[in-house]
C-alpha cells in the first residue's frame, strides 16, 4: 500500500457513519480501511473521514468519480490523504 491510496473525505453530513462512507466509496474497490471521525466527548461526526484502497488506482478513481458529488445531502470533496506531520512544541 503507498500512500497515494488512503484518501481524506471532507465536507460530510452529521448522518454520515462509517457504513455510509463505506457503501458510497466500495464500488471503486477493495477497501482496506476506513474511518469517520468522531468527536471524543459526543461521539457526533466531525465531518471528515478516510477510506484505504488496496491500490493507488483504486483510490484514483474514487478522488475523480466522488469529489463534488453529493452525499447525504452534503456536496463531498475527495483528495488524497497526507501524512501527518508530528509537530513538537
Amino acid at each position: 500500500m503507498s500512500e497515494n491510496s488512503k484518501i481524506y473525505i471532507s465536507n460530510l453530513s452529521w448522518n454520515t457513519g462509517d457504513e455510509g462512507l463505506v457503501q458510497a466509496f466500495s464500488p471503486f474497490g477493495q477497501i482496506q480501511d476506513y474511518v469517520v471521525m468522531k468527536d471524543r466527548s459526543t461521539g457526533r461526526s466531525r465531518g471528515f473521514g478516510f477510506v484505504t484502497y488496496a491500490n493507488d488506482k483504486e483510490a484514483l478513481s474514487a478522488l475523480e468519480s466522488m469529489n463534488e458529488v453529493e452525499l447525504d445531502g452534503r456536496r463531498i470533496r475527495v483528495s488524497y490523504a497526507h501524512a501527518q506531520s508530528t509537530r513538537r512544541y
